[in-house]
């Protein structure tokens, strides 16, 4: 079975389809988005129209999450004051040019999803099992992911959130367990900038071996950047957006 896995696409259009294009090659059998569908590019609603029109069970992101239920937009520490601002400008631009039934959706969309394909089990997150907006980094505590992992009784654990993807193999008492990013499609923060998702391939005549059954790809794709960079700087979206991804 063949699974595409994609995050974090802020409003990004041009990297969604192109990302999408790519699945079609990959020729999954299912696709799963991790959530932030909105935020730092111009294309919201498309992007969101895109995601429904071809019934890809989402998950909410933080990004989602605030603008379903309208949430203030608290400075974040870890962010200059240039992209404190940016963010408040992009998220307020995001609310107020959502379509009503575009919010709705967000608004209905679940914390997680959980996958058992055959002997291996899998849970899907934004940010981690206990909130959308928990980091988890490559170099997370391995003591603390084996305890997620543990309590939610999954092999493998794939989050987005931070927009930089990996593949972590862990070994909880003695059993082989994985926690992978799936990295970000629309605003990437690695050195590329490439749209980036994640490829799962299991091996059903492999049942019995759990996840070694599973192979894990990261997949990055070209897209035109150009465009999104155009479309940030024609819209209201905030020149920051752009300006980011220029840096590669």
């Amino acid at each position: 079975m063949r699974i595409a896995i994609i995050s974090d696409i802020h409003g990004n259009f041009p990297a969604l389809k192109a990302v999408l294009d790519d699945v079609a090659l990959f020729n999954a059998d299912q696709i799963y988005c991790l959530g932030d569908l909105t935020d730092g590019a111009p294309w919201n609603n498309e992007v969101i129209e895109l995601i429904r029109s071809k019934g890809i069970p989402t998950i909410m992101g933080n990004h989602d999450e605030r603008i379903a239920f309208d949430h203030p937009v608290f400075p974040l520490s870890k962010h200059s004051k240039e992209e404190q601002e940016a963010r408040l400008n992009t998220i307020n631009h995001t609310k107020s040019t959502i379509d009503p039934d575009h919010k709705a959706f967000l608004a209905g969309l679940p914390a997680s999803i959980r996958l058992s394909i055959d002997s291996v089990s899998i849970l899907l997150v934004h940010g981690s099992p206990e909130s959308n907006e928990e980091y988890i980094y490559e170099n997370h505590e391995e003591a603390a992911l084996i305890k997620m992992l543990d309590d939610h009784d999954i092999d493998i654990m794939i989050s987005g959130h931070t927009h930089l993807s990996f593949i972590r193999s862990i070994s909880g008492g003695g059993v082989a367990k994985l926690m992978i990013n799936a990295g970000s499609v629309g605003r990437s923060k690695e050195q590329d900038r490439k749209a980036c998702y994640l490829q799962l391939n299991i091996e059903n005549h492999k049942k019995e071996q759990g996840v070694t059954a599973v192979v894990p790809v990261i997949r990055k794709v070209d897209y035109p950047i150009a465009e999104t960079i155009a479309g940030i700087r024609k819209s209201a979206v905030p020149d920051f957006y752009a300006d980011f991804l220029e840096q590669h």
